[in-house]
C-alpha cells in the first residue's frame, strides 16, 4: 500500500504558499480539515491522528495568512480562501474527499463545496460553524454585533499577543465558566498558532467569518452534510447558526452537543470523534 505521509506547498494562481499536510495511503477514503481563526492545520492533531489510526487518508492545510501559508495583505476573503482549497484538491486530485470544517473553516467548507467540481466531494461536517451569516443584520437579528467584532479588531491590531491569550482562556473552550477544568497547554498552543500567521490576514478574516452570507452556498450543496454544534458556544452562538444551517441544506442532518463549547474538537475528542467516523461510515 503506497503511503503519502508528510507534509508540502502549493501555490495558488496568485503566488501564494499553501502549506498542508497529507498523512495515510493515497488510495484511501481522503478526509480534509479546514481549521478555524486565527489558528492552522495543528488544531486538527486530535482528529488526525484519531482517523489516521482507522486507515483514513487526512488532509489540512493553513488557510493563507495563518500558520505556515504566506502571510497574506490581499485575497483574505471567502472566494479566495475556497479557491485556495480547489487548488490544493486540484492539485492532489482529491475525489470523494469528506470535507470538515469548524468555525470560520465552517465557512470555507460551505463555500468549497457549493462550488466544486463534479466527483470532488462526497460528504461534508460542519462544527460550530458561522454559517449561515455570523454578523447581525437585519435578516439576522441573533447574530453577533458590529460593535463586537470591531472590538475584535481593535484589540487585535492593538495587542495581538494578549487579544490571543484572552481568547482561548475564556470564550473559546468554555474556560470562563464555573468549575471548568482548565487546560493551559491548550491556552498556549492556542496562542501558539495564532502567533504563527499573520496580524493583516488574521485582521481581514474577522470580515470574512462574520460578514460572508452563506445562505445560498448552503442551499446549492447537494451532498449529505453533517451540522455539530455545542449549546453553550460562546463565540458562534447555537441559535444563530446550526439550526438555521441545517435548515437550508437538502440533506442536513444536525447534532447537538448540550453545554459544549466552541473549541469542542479539542475539548470533547472522545464525545466528537466517534460521531464524526459514524457519519462518515454511513
Amino acid at each position: 500500500m503506497t503511503s503519502n505521509t508528510g507534509s508540502s506547498f502549493v501555490k495558488t494562481k496568485d503566488g501564494v504558499e499553501i502549506f498542508y499536510k497529507d498523512w495515510g495511503p493515497k488510495n484511501a477514503q481522503a478526509i480534509v480539515f479546514h481549521h478555524g481563526w486565527p489558528l492552522s492545520a495543528d488544531d486538527w492533531d486530535n482528529q488526525m491522528m484519531y482517523f489516521f489510526n482507522l486507515g483514513y487518508r487526512v488532509i489540512a492545510h493553513d488557510r493563507r495568512g495563518h500558520g505556515r501559508s504566506s502571510q497574506t495583505d490581499t485575497g483574505n476573503d471567502m472566494d479566495t480562501y475556497a479557491a485556495d482549497v480547489a487548488a490544493l484538491t486540484d492539485h492532489l486530485d482529491l475525489k470523494n474527499a469528506i470535507h470538515v470544517g469548524h468555525s470560520t473553516g465552517g465557512g470555507e467548507v460551505a463555500r468549497y463545496v457549493a462550488r466544486a467540481k463534479p466527483g470532488r466531494v462526497a460528504k461534508a461536517v460542519l462544527i460550530g460553524a458561522v454559517p449561515p451569516i455570523m454578523m447581525k443584520t437585519a435578516k439576522s437579528p441573533g447574530g453577533v454585533p458590529i460593535e463586537v467584532l470591531d472590538g475584535f479588531r481593535t484589540a487585535l491590531a492593538m495587542n495581538r499577543t494578549q487579544f490571543f491569550l484572552d481568547v482561548p482562556s475564556g470564550p473559546f473552550y468554555g474556560y470562563n465558566r464555573s468549575g471548568a477544568k482548565i487546560d493551559q497547554g491548550v491556552i498556549w498552543n492556542w496562542w501558539r498558532q495564532g502567533m504563527m500567521g499573520g496580524a493583516k490576514a488574521h485582521y481581514d478574516c474577522i470580515k470574512a467569518f462574520s460578514e460572508t452570507d452563506f445562505t445560498e452556498d448552503l442551499k446549492a450543496i447537494t451532498v449529505p452534510v453533517l451540522v455539530v454544534h455545542g449549546d453553550d458556544d460562546q463565540v458562534v452562538p447555537y441559535q444563530n447558526s446550526a439550526p438555521l444551517t441545517v435548515k437550508l441544506l437538502k440533506k442536513g442532518t444536525l447534532i447537538t452537543y448540550k453545554g459544549l463549547p466552541h473549541g469542542l474538537c479539542t475539548t470533547h475528542p472522545q464525545i466528537v470523534n466517534p460521531d464524526l467516523l459514524a457519519f462518515f461510515k454511513g
